[in-house]
């Protein structure tokens, strides 16, 4: 039997909370009695909690009693926990129980509770694309990975926003139990198995223009989003802002959090995604719509930002459709 664990605080998001332990309680139903999932979820006092939504969530067990050791320990998001200091008895429980859990992490941004344990330093991670620069911003040692819907980095795991704790749970039955059972799991929740860890988060990236169109840096990305075919060099982008191609590239950094070529190429593959979700033109072809030199230049894109080939994120979307 694989103990599992899952904190909750005041303000929890419930959807991180019962997306996963549903994802378990499914794949026990089709497990021999002792080979499935003992869940439970801790607080730091072991009463309930108010999640935010207002539902009343109960705990299981108080932090200091929720010692494991546990296969899987998780925290779970809350809105409030990118922007404010995590209470100090999640933190002492986070970091007891990383040291003595097979598998650790968080769902959505129980990724910054980590953080403040110091748990992501020199490690990959993921949370909710909303975060995701806060969150390489605040711990600046971690390897913030914002493509991702789930991350796997030795014992530590990290999922995406809110419903991506589910792909998260499911990736974690698959590796104890078989590809099989977690797609079994995922028809009886009518949610899509194949949508693996290497995948986009289905979200906007982009850093949204400021609202100004008369801004040098506003005219600069209407001008990459509506020309992405042609070359877009930082000299061509510059000389749009009436800066130096330094001066540019300082601001750019400055304004947005990513580099002009973070932010051309962001801006191709997100099109490029959109186009392999809706359409079924040729992979050169959308390769071309996108600014892409050639469609083995986007699949080496792909690749080194979603994990995937274009095909295989492609298939992905087909396979959705026809089940």
């Amino acid at each position: 039997m694989r103990r599992v664990v899952l904190a909750i605080f005041p303000g929890v998001q419930a959807l991180d909370v019962s997306g996963p332990l549903d994802v378990f309680a499914e794949a026990n139903d089709y497990l021999p009695e002792g080979e499935g999932y003992y869940a439970v979820l801790a607080s730091a006092d072991g009463g309930a909690v108010r999640a935010s939504n207002g539902m009343l969530i109960g705990a299981d067990l108080p932090f200091d009693e929720a010692t494991g050791p546990w296969d899987i320990a998780l925290v779970a998001g809350g809105a409030a926990l990118p922007g404010s200091d995590v209470d100090e008895p999640l933190l002492a429980w986070l970091r007891a129980i990383a040291a003595s859990s097979a598998r650790y992490g968080s769902i959505c941004t129980g990724a910054f509770a980590l953080g403040a344990a110091g748990l992501l330093d020199g490690k990959r991670a993921t949370t909710h694309w909303q975060s995701a620069s806060k969150l390489a911003g605040r711990f600046r040692a971690a390897r913030v990975e914002p493509d991702r819907i789930f991350c796997r980095d030795g014992a530590l795991i990290t999922s995406a926003g809110v419903t991506a704790g589910i792909d998260l749970a499911l990736a974690l039955v698959a590796e104890d139990h078989g590809a099989d059972l977690a797609l079994i799991v995922a028809k009886r929740l009518v949610v899509v198995a194949q949508r693996q860890g290497g995948q986009s988060q289905f979200s906007p990236y982009l850093v949204a223009p400021p609202n100004d169109p008369q801004d040098p840096m506003a005219k600069v990305q209407a001008h990459v989003l509506a020309n992405l075919r042609e070359p877009l060099s930082v000299d061509t982008l510059a000389q749009l802002a009436g800066m130096s191609a330094r001066h540019f590239a300082r601001v750019f950094v400055q304004r947005t959090s990513v580099t002009p070529h973070e932010f051309i190429e962001r801006a191709r593959v997100d099109v490029a995604r959109r186009l392999l979700e809706t359409s079924e033109q040729p992979l050169k072809t959308i390769a071309w719509e996108c600014g892409f030199a050639s469609a083995d230049r986007m699949r080496l894109v792909f690749l080194r930002r979603l994990g995937v080939t274009p095909g295989q994120y492609q298939a992905s979307f087909v396979r959705k459709e026809s089940t």
